[in-house]
């Protein structure tokens, strides 16, 4: 009983301080405004351990006037290396809007366009010919659905928390 309960609080703690630390390298990484570039905070290694990998894709200006700034997260945790991945919106003072959560890694956009968001299918199982393409000029889409072939993909939510 009480390694099982040493075990819950091992795991614990790192959710806990991994979500305490999340905001300040999220902001970090917005303040350096390098469009495209993959920043990495913290080190996963075979005994465990937690890394995030942050990319900001640039921002948004909506027809209404709001501004939305986009960021990739991929949060890399566990013995086995899970990956949470997420597509995260702040506004303009880089606060954080809310998200989407994506399935795989392969399923984040590449990159940010003239207000419109766009996933390639080049590292998975999805035809490479086709391309998902989401605009966020009219505002943040309540969800969006990404292509993987032929009409077949996956419907993504946002949520705002």
């Amino acid at each position: 009983m009480k390694i099982y309960l040493a075990f819950l609080l091992t795991i614990f703690s790192q959710v806990v301080f991994a979500q305490i630390n999340d905001g300040n390298i999220r902001l970090k990484t917005l303040q350096k405004s390098n469009i495209g570039k993959n920043y990495v905070y913290g080190k996963w290694n075979g005994k465990g351990g937690m890394e995030t990998h942050l990319t900001y894709l640039g921002n948004v200006k909506t027809k209404k006037g709001k501004t939305y700034k986009i960021m990739t997260s991929v949060w890399l945790w566990g013995l086995s290396r899970r990956a949470t991945n997420k597509i995260l919106i702040f506004n303009n003072l880089n606060q954080y809007i809310g998200e989407y959560s994506v399935t795989m890694i392969s399923d984040l956009p590449k990159k940010l366009k003239n207000g419109i968001l766009i996933f390639e299918n080049k590292n998975n199982d999805c035809d490479q010919k086709v391309s998902s393409k989401i605009n966020f000029k009219n505002g943040i889409p309540k969800e969006f659905f990404r292509e993987c072939k032929k009409g077949s993909g996956g419907i993504y939510e946002f949520y705002s928390f």
